[in-house]
């Protein structure tokens, strides 16, 4: 009997709808996507070269001297820097290790800008927040896999879908800590400044913004972790960098390959992990 009624119901073409919606999209928004490719291409391809035409001893140097500084003058991070990016260049990937630093970048960049204003909205708005928080979950449970469909079919294959891809990806965290942080500034601190006058902006760029750094900068940390956890999916969809070799290896079996090519993602994405949290505690002395 339940099967019955439950059987009632036609099938919904969800499938056929998401794929006459997005051919749709690509078709309207094709004078859009096209140029934001190529710009991104030209853009990526330019930072990628100019890295690369610095030499490793100067990169490993200079990222081993911000390492020490921002540990509060600590020997054991600037080391482990050393070491990592030295035995990376060693096994030759440090031009996959530039386009793999290159992606993570951008994606994390934009990932923040787009972010945490996004995050100040719902901070300022109940209603943005009730909006906003179920499109984040989707974000946060749908597959990654799944995000490189669209990112293809906007895109086509390259560097610029695994950024499209990534964005999506990591962009959530920064948007909850940003949106927690602010909400746990003190409510007597906020009335203190009102009293005092300031305006909306003042309050949140003086008050709010200082106040929640720790908690932002958290978010910050984690959606720079995810853009890195994306490298090896995009590199399905042609994104160059460490990824691709992870991808190669496991088409060839060659598990050393393989594992000389993660355990560079697991240097850098521990470098860039230290980094970030170094910056933050230093914030918050």
């Amino acid at each position: 009997m339940f099967n019955n009624v439950l059987d009632a119901v036609p099938n919904m073409p969800l499938a056929k709808w998401t794929d006459n919606a997005t051919d749709w999209i690509t078709e309207s928004f094709s004078f859009l996507f096209d140029p934001v490719k190529e710009q991104f291409e030209k853009f990526m391809d330019v930072t990628s070269e100019a890295l690369m035409g610095v030499p490793p001893l100067i990169i490993i140097l200079v990222v081993a001297i911000i390492a020490f500084l921002i540990s509060g003058k600590k020997f054991g991070l600037a080391v482990f820097s050393i070491i990592g990016l030295w035995l990376i260049y060693n096994q030759g990937l440090w031009d996959q290790l530039i386009n793999t630093f290159t992606l993570v970048l951008l994606a994390s960049i934009l990932s923040v800008i787009i972010g945490v204003p996004i995050g100040i909205l719902m901070s300022k708005s109940d209603i943005a927040t009730a909006i906003i928080t179920p499109i984040l979950d989707f974000m946060q449970t749908m597959p990654a896999f799944v995000y490189l469909i669209p990112a293809v079919a906007f895109f086509g294959i390259g560097m610029v879908p695994g950024v499209f891809a990534s964005l999506i990806f990591a962009t959530p965290p920064t948007v909850r800590f940003t949106n927690l942080g602010i909400r746990q500034v003190s409510a007597e601190l906020v009335e203190a400044s009102e009293a005092f006058g300031s305006t909306g902006t003042q309050k949140l760029f003086k008050v709010e913004l200082p106040m929640a750094k720790s908690t932002i900068m958290a978010g910050i940390n984690q959606t720079v972790m995810l853009a890195l956890s994306m490298v090896v999916i995009a590199s399905m969809i042609g994104a160059p960098g460490l990824g691709r070799d992870v991808l190669s290896a496991l088409q060839r079996a060659e598990a050393g390959a393989g594992f000389v090519a993660g355990i560079g993602i697991v240097i850098l994405a521990i470098i860039m992990d230290r980094f970030t949290q170094n910056m933050n505690n230093r914030k918050e002395k």
